[in-house]
């Protein structure tokens, strides 16, 4: 008993150590703060600014594919052996039908020059430009979607850690009347007041209780934890939150019966943008059966010496190349390939299409489906509350038949059971009333991401 006490005491202490330590340094948080925060450090939220960071670097790129492209070139020969011709005999005075062996050029050879290329017109690269323009847009709704999920993850932990709050003032509550009716009851054995059976019947009551306490005291830790990883905080930082649960608010179910609109949901905004990419893709593959033109030109300067030191000093001789011209690259004949890409690009598509119709429906469905839970939820908090205020009411009468020697020790401790388990069902139908409403805010698509 005594290292019981012993336990429970240092818990209490360590938890209220926890919460009173640095609390200069120490964050204080209510729901809205606490989401804000995530946003700023949850890695799977600032890995998603990052991929529309990338996106927005890949649409740059797509565009300067369709800028001028210059390029300098220098290209340095040295002919160890210089190539040989053979030419016809009669030109050098010979028998006709006879060669004589040439060699022409020069040992040393320097070309430099610039060439530069100007796109005119390639259909799938002005429609890769919009696909990245889309693409990039998706980035954006995928950082959106990653905001909406770490809202309801903060948001179910938050919950979580004003619940077991509740369950530790009701714990406190509880150990304190238990206490005081153990108490009472000893006394009145050790006076001969009261028998025995009673005063254990209560100790099995205290020391049970003392037993939820700690295991709620450790709960409690772990859910603060929790809490801050889903904000991207570190574990070992301070936290406390600024509301508990009487801030929470449940909508009136009258509000509830609202139209179902899709679009709301970041899911279905997705998927048409995945539809839209499908599209542009079915584009893409029928413009690359069109012609591909650009403009050219280079300019190059070309060197011959045989003393390799007159090409750099200034007395080498070096002649001009200037060209420009137009290039036009024709598709033929592919083997079927092309016919075949744009065949699976519109299976693509159709595919895209019945799922948006699919999830549109699912979307419908699990709105009913969470507003249904929901209401539910509710309608059981309450009742589950009223409860509790009966089942306080039964404790404290029978508190009172008991010291006014009309009722019994066993009457008390069945009401204070009773009290417990409605204290129990209590915080189980608020619990479930909380995940309930963020679970209807995400069906119907209302999480607050900005």
């Amino acid at each position: 008993m005594k290292n019981k006490l012993l336990i429970t005491g240092l818990l209490l202490f360590s938890l209220n150590a926890a919460r009173a330590q640095d609390t200069t340094d120490a964050l204080r948080f209510n729901l809205e703060e606490c989401i804000d925060y995530a946003f700023e450090h949850q890695y799977t939220v600032k890995n998603a600014e990052l991929d529309v960071e990338l996106a927005e670097s890949e649409v740059k790129e797509t565009i300067g594919q369709g800028l001028p492209q210059v390029n300098g070139n220098v290209n340095f020969q040295d002919y160890l052996k210089l190539p040989t011709q053979l030419i016809p005999g009669e030109f050098f005075g010979g028998e006709p039908g006879t060669y004589i062996p040439v060699q022409f050029g020069t040992q040393y050879s320097l070309t430099y020059g610039l060439e530069a290329t100007q796109l005119l017109f390639d259909g799938s690269y002005f429609v890769g430009l919009k696909a990245s323009q889309v693409y990039k847009d998706l980035s954006i709704k995928s950082l959106k979607r990653s905001r909406i999920e770490t809202a309801i993850a903060v948001s179910k932990a938050y919950y979580s850690v004003l619940v077991t709050e509740e369950q530790l003032q009701l714990a406190d509550v509880n150990i304190a009347r238990i206490k005081k009716q153990l108490d009472e009851t000893q006394a009145l054995y050790k006076n001969g007041f009261a028998e025995k059976i009673d005063a254990d019947r209560l100790q099995v009551l205290y020391n049970n209780s003392l037993t939820e306490k700690e295991s709620l005291t450790r709960m409690a830790a772990l859910n603060i934890h929790m809490l801050k990883f889903q904000m991207g905080m570190p574990i070992s930082g301070q936290l406390v939150l600024k509301e508990s649960i009487e801030d929470v608010q449940f909508e009136p179910v009258l509000l509830l019966n609202e139209d179902i609109d899709p679009a709301n949901r970041i899911e279905y905004s997705l998927l048409q943008t995945q539809e839209s990419l499908n599209e542009l893709d079915l584009k893409r593959y029928k413009t690359t059966m069109l012609p591909r033109i650009e403009a050219f030109g280079s300019y190059n300067r070309n060197g011959q010496e045989n003393d390799f030191g007159n090409l750099f000093n200034g007395d080498g001789q070096y002649f001009p190349t200037t060209v420009v011209g137009l290039r036009i690259s024709i598709p033929l004949i592919g083997g079927g390939q092309k016919w075949q890409q744009v065949k699976q690009a519109k299976l693509n598509l159709l595919k895209t299409q019945n799922e948006l119709y699919n999830l549109e429906n699912a979307i419908s469905l699990e709105v009913r489906q969470a507003t249904t839970t929901y209401t539910n939820s509710v309608e059981s908090m309450e009742n589950q509350e009223r409860n509790m205020e009966l089942a306080e009411e039964v404790y404290r009468v029978s508190r009172i038949k008991y010291s006014q020697g009309v009722g019994s020790s066993l009457e008390v401790t069945t009401a204070e059971t009773s009290l417990k388990e409605a204290q129990t069902n209590y915080i189980n139908s608020l619990y479930d009333a909380l995940i309930a409403k963020i679970d209807l805010q995400k069906a119907k698509g209302t999480i607050e991401t900005e």
